[in-house]
């Protein structure tokens, strides 16, 4: 979602007149979106900014913004106030439509400009776009969340849930096909919810049957699924779409159900395996993937090791693991029994060493397998290597002699390690 935004302060810029700058060091406006889901990433922004004060004295004309989720915390917005005056513009997430007016009216008050709502607004349509990838796209279906898990930031930053009008978003898809794309991945907090807020009657699976239809979209993804609210006919609708890719992420954040009521999560460990297992009965071939945290407050050994029974039990394609990090303003933030970086590090790397393990396993199942590729063209790393992700979201690189770029090709995987497969086109 972050990139997707990103996405659209690009294009307005470049409708407003703007390219860009070959560096920092070269631009005459300077936005950064933010995301406040870790600590990690707030302080990058704020490193970012301290070393820009010398460029902003060379070049006084020179405009810095802060966008996104950061921005919607008000210590956030405080502390840029006090220690970061050269920052220029700041943009909230409800606004980020606003952009355009808000550097007008920077420019013409000279003085810094706060532009953020505290409550969520509509959702602006028509927005313009520059997309990185021509071939593929991310389509945001609804925004905001409702769940409010006890370690979590998101509702507070992003707001409640309010879904997008099938009619807008089936537009939208059909823009994007005309505009040459072959893959779409719908973006929400929880996909599972849409359509909640909507006077029309109609839910994700039913908006995966309209999607479907439309020509020219051949591969539809969707991310993020919560466990507690995905259903049966979304697994039967992936079961029978043969547009909606074979790939499911669900994440499981722990798999102690002590832990998981404390996070307010509302499943248990066991619903949660009977979920992967019906899964997996209904669309062979399946590849899941998970969020896993560690160290949540009050985490014991026995917790711990629940979850990596399921990480074991499961064998999942790819995890995405973290550590757990405290965020202000969230219940979890307030418990007294913190757990010791020491010990969420080495249960942190104890979880990968499971992770690594069944991610190669199941990459090897590969090896000999034909595969349809969607080819993004050429790999950033080494132009003499195509790449591209199977059906299952598998990382292909390849050779190819002909130009197939933005077509589904054929592809023998050849080898293949933790995180990609190597193949040879057919």
């Amino acid at each position: 979602m972050n990139e997707n935004e990103a996405e659209k302060y690009t294009g307005m810029l470049e409708m407003m007149g703007f390219v860009p700058a070959v560096d920092m060091e070269n631009a005459d406006f300077i936005l950064f979106n933010t995301c406040c889901v870790r600590e990690n990433a707030e302080l990058k922004v704020f490193g970012h900014l301290g070393a820009l004060k010398g460029l902003k004295r060379e070049k006084p004309w020179l405009l810095i913004a802060v966008a996104g989720c950061m921005m919607q915390e008000p210590h956030m917005v405080e502390d840029i106030k006090k220690k970061h005056k050269h920052v220029d513009l700041v943009l909230g997430t409800q606004n980020i439509h606003e952009l355009p007016q808000t550097i007008y009216e920077r420019l013409t008050r000279e003085k810094s400009i706060i532009n953020v709502y505290d409550t969520e607004r509509y959702i602006p349509e028509g927005m313009p776009l520059k997309r990185e990838h021509p071939y593929k796209a991310w389509l945001s279906i609804m925004y905001g969340c409702n769940n409010f898990c006890s370690y979590c930031i998101v509702p507070h930053v992003r707001g409640r849930e309010r879904s997008r009008e099938l009619s807008d978003i089936l537009d939208e898809a059909r823009y994007l096909a005309e505009d040459g794309v072959k893959e779409i991945t719908l973006l929400g907090q929880n996909v599972n919810s849409y359509g909640k807020t909507l006077e029309e009657k109609i839910d994700f699976s039913e908006l995966l049957y309209a999607l479907s239809k439309v020509d020219g979209i051949q591969r539809i993804r969707f991310m993020t699924s919560h466990p507690k609210d995905i259903s049966n006919s979304l697994i039967m609708a992936m079961s029978e779409l043969d547009k909606v890719c074979k790939h499911l992420h669900l994440p499981l954040q722990a798999g102690s159900d002590k832990v998981l009521k404390e996070m307010n999560r509302h499943y248990t460990k066991q619903r949660y395996l009977e979920i992967v297992d019906f899964a997996r009965s209904k669309i062979p071939g399946l590849a899941l993937t998970t969020d896993i945290m560690v160290g949540f407050p009050g985490e014991t050994e026995q917790d711990f090791a629940e979850t990596l029974d399921v990480a074991k039990r499961v064998e999942y394609d790819l995890a995405y693991t973290f550590i757990y990090s405290i965020r202000k303003g969230t219940p979890a933030a307030e418990r007294e029994d913190q757990i010791p970086e020491e010990e969420k590090k080495s249960r942190f790397q104890r979880l990968l060493e499971v992770q690594d393990a069944a991610s190669l396993k199941k990459n090897m199942e590969y090896i000999g397998k034909t595969e349809f590729v969607l080819n993004e063209g050429k790999s950033k790393t080494n132009s003499d290597i195509n790449t591209g992700r199977t059906d299952t979201n598998k990382i292909v690189n390849f050779k190819s002699k002909e130009d197939t770029a933005g077509q589904i090709i054929k592809v023998r995987i050849t080898d293949a390690g933790a995180w990609s497969l190597e193949g040879e086109t057919v």
